[in-house]
């Protein structure tokens, strides 16, 4: 155990080196947070709305969506006070609720894309068995079951967290309450929560990977035994969205955790982060809206309704 003073609050550093281009780059990222909320709220509404909609694909979206609308709000309204304000403090227990939330809805994305995967498998390799095997309880089971595991998985290093006497530096190098520098400013010895923290990344992130990928070669190898040219492009739509928003999500992930330690910077970790936690939940909305043609059926038919009603 170190001595030292006991710390009641961290320092969230952000950006420090855009002196001067605050307001702008707060401008922007506000911008981005509206029109997170508002395009993944969309999305959530229409599939409501819409009857046609309510099939388990579409189910599993509105989970994904709801789930982004939270980890972006956990995240960005700290990061718009780093713009503006000098110094940008927050209390032990606020940092170690932004951590839970952050990391157990970022390891819930991993299990709803993974069940999202599955039910295109499902769709597409088992056409026939589809309704029968991909019913309305086995929906809520599998949506439930993600939100679930990904609470148990980070609560129970959260709760080994939170009884740690903090007394090291207190400064954060981060826009967001990261777990490493939390783990550094502990006193006592973090060596349980770092092997748990370590499991959980190696059960999580290349256990939901290789799902997927095993799903989407089968995918594959499906689409291209059909013999049609717009049977195969009528396939491959279905899942061409969904596809795109992991790419995205998992490269990310992957150029973080898998770069060489000796070409490893902060700087650039920063940066990628802000394209998990912030530009892709901007875009899953548009990734789903632009490729799916269903979407946009219920988003032309919810405009037409809505003219007569605004000339009223």
């Amino acid at each position: 155990m170190r001595n030292g003073t006991a710390i009641t609050e961290f320092i969230l550093l952000g950006f420090p080196g855009i002196q001067g281009l605050q307001i702008p780059i707060f401008t922007v990222v506000f911008s981005i947070y509206i029109l997170t909320l508002a395009g993944n709220g969309l999305i959530i509404v229409i599939v409501w709305a819409e009857p046609k909609l309510q099939i388990p694909m579409y189910f599993f979206l509105c989970n994904l969506s709801f789930l982004e609308i939270w980890y972006t709000t956990t995240v960005i309204p700290k990061l718009l006070e780093t713009f503006v304000v000098a110094r940008t403090a927050i209390c032990i227990h606020c940092c170690l609720l932004q951590s839970f939330f952050h990391f157990f809805l970022g390891t819930t994305e991993f299990f709803i894309l993974t069940v999202m995967s599955f039910d295109r498998y499902l769709a597409i390799c088992k056409p026939l068995r589809y309704p029968t095997i991909m019913t309305g309880n086995l929906c809520l089971q599998l949506a439930l079951g993600s939100w679930v595991m990904g609470f148990t998985i980070v609560f129970c290093q959260t709760v080994l967290l939170i009884q740690l006497p903090f007394c090291g530096n207190n400064v954060i190098n981060h826009f967001y309450c990261d777990v490493g520098p939390i783990l550094k400013a502990a006193c006592a010895d973090t060596s349980i929560l770092e092997l748990l923290g370590l499991l959980a990344t190696l059960l999580v992130i290349p256990g939901s990977l290789l799902f997927t990928v095993i799903s989407y070669a089968s995918i594959l190898s499906t689409i291209l035994q059909i013999p049609s040219a717009p049977g195969r492009q009528k396939a491959f739509s279905t899942c061409a969205s969904h596809l795109t928003v992991v790419s995205l999500f998992y490269g990310a992930v992957l150029f973080m955790y898998l770069r060489p330690a000796a070409h490893s910077s902060f700087k650039i970790n920063k940066v990628v982060s802000v394209l998990n936690t912030i530009l892709t939940p901007l875009l899953n909305p548009f990734i789903y809206t632009i490729r799916n043609k269903e979407v946009k059926d219920a988003l032309r038919k919810a405009m037409a309704l809505a003219k007569p009603r605004h000339a009223e």
